[in-house]
């Protein structure tokens, strides 16, 4: 079935045809709120575009990775070339779709952009067109590259994005000189994806605060300033329970000479507590613990409750072999820094983890836990105060936030940015 598209797609899909004032433009890029719909019909319109305007040429879909491209583009345009008529031909081994249409084919190579090295896999073919997906996230000798062989007469750049930050170079070379560079730009809010619903809209809307609120709803490029958490204050802060937890789980963030933290986790009813903690700072108490040390802290903490499960920096090697020897059972921590950091912001707004009163140093932590506005194009956090904020991080990303029925929703974001 064909999808009704709102206006804004309507002018993605037809800004290249002999009616549009637009026909001329070099390129057109549409950045702004996940889930507006941008990329469907931006893949659509360029399939549209290469099959009426040319024969026999090649042209080039490019994600972070060629899985994204299949994932992301192909899986929601696929289904509507078909409707429309269109046939096709897929090459797994050798990457590349042939489609035909009305007596014309041409070919479409995926490419994945996923770090520097890969603007050598792009190198030496001659494009009529490309379309950088995500193109934010990819490098800029990548894309550079990629635009570097559209050297057939007529061809045309695409690209799509979300938002990162104001400094980022795709912002600046091609944001800020859409006009310069002759090109078309739309940003996109969730209001221009008429198959969201308002309920899905509003559930997206609590799912970010801060810049990423500014960038993923409204579509802004904007900097990640201050505090991470900075909703965070006292009345998310609560008392232990009362009662039986119905499931134990230690988090734990291992350092030597910097802090280690540890975070005894019950489970009541549908909500996590972070009960008790064991924070050591080797540096203050200017005395370094060894890992068998650190593994009985470990068992005070649990006490004679029965640990379902330890969740830790998966970096810890030695300290992970331990634990393991002892009989612990170790999970190790999904780490991906931004995307944890937002699943946490997600679960504390929402309560399904809550912070207890015990746990004074995570508590001081989310006070002074910061963005590192020195870091250039890509958001970071600096490394100070992050050693609670990191094992909470960890337990959300790994056993809370994977629990949720909502793991479809976050999908939808994440996994894009693999």
């Amino acid at each position: 079935m064909i999808p009704c598209f709102s206006e804004k797609q309507r002018v993605v899909l037809r800004w290249w045809s002999s009616g549009s004032p637009h026909r001329d433009k070099d390129a057109i890029i549409c950045d702004g709120a996940v889930r507006s719909g941008k990329t469907l019909c931006l893949g659509l319109s360029f399939v549209l575009w290469a099959m009426a305007r040319f024969h026999r040429q090649q042209f080039a879909l490019c994600g972070k990775t060629t899985e994204a491209v299949r994932r992301n583009l192909l899986a929601s345009v696929l289904p509507v070339l078909e409707e429309l008529g269109f046939s096709w031909e897929e090459k797994v081994s050798r990457n590349y779709f042939k489609f035909r249409f009305g007596g014309r084919e041409n070919t479409f190579y995926l490419f994945g952009g996923k770090d520097e090295s890969s603007a050598s896999l792009i190198q030496g073919i001659t494009l009529a067109g490309v379309l950088l997906d995500e193109a934010a996230l990819m490098p800029r000798s990548f894309v550079e590259q990629a635009c570097a062989r559209c050297s057939v007469t007529g061809a045309k750049f695409w690209f799509s994005c979300n938002p990162e930050g104001p400094g980022h170079w795709f912002y600046r070379e091609w944001i800020c000189k859409a006009e310069e560079r002759h090109a078309l730009h739309l940003r996109f809010r969730m209001e221009d994806n008429p198959t969201l619903s308002e309920e899905t809209r509003q559930r997206y809307e609590r799912a970010f605060h801060g810049a990423f609120y500014r960038r993923f709803v409204l579509g802004e490029w904007t900097a990640a300033e201050g505090l991470v958490y900075d909703f965070f204050d006292t009345s998310l802060v609560q008392p232990v329970p009362q009662g039986t937890a119905d499931r134990w789980i230690i988090s734990c963030d291992y350092g030597t000479v910097n802090p280690t933290s540890l975070g005894l986790w019950g489970k009541f009813g549908e909500v996590w507590y972070r009960v008790q903690e064991y924070y050591y700072d080797a540096r203050e108490e200017k005395r370094q613990q060894t890992d068998q040390e650190y593994a009985q802290r470990l068992r005070e903490l649990a006490g004679d409750r029965e640990i379902e499960a330890v969740v830790a920096d998966p970096s810890a090697a030695s300290f992970l072999e331990v634990l393991r020897r002892e009989g612990w059972n170790v999970r190790k921590a999904s780490n991906d820094v931004l995307s944890g950091i937002r699943l946490t912001a997600d679960a504390l707004k929402n309560g399904k983890i809550v912070i207890c009163d015990p746990c004074a140093d995570a508590i001081r932590e989310f006070g002074s836990y910061c963005w590192d506005l020195s870091a250039g194009d890509r958001d970071k956090v600096k490394k100070q105060f992050d050693h609670a904020m990191d094992e909470i991080r960890y337990f959300v990303a790994t056993v809370a936030a994977p629990e949720e029925a909502g793991d479809r929703f976050w999908a939808g974001f994440v996994e894009r940015r693999v």
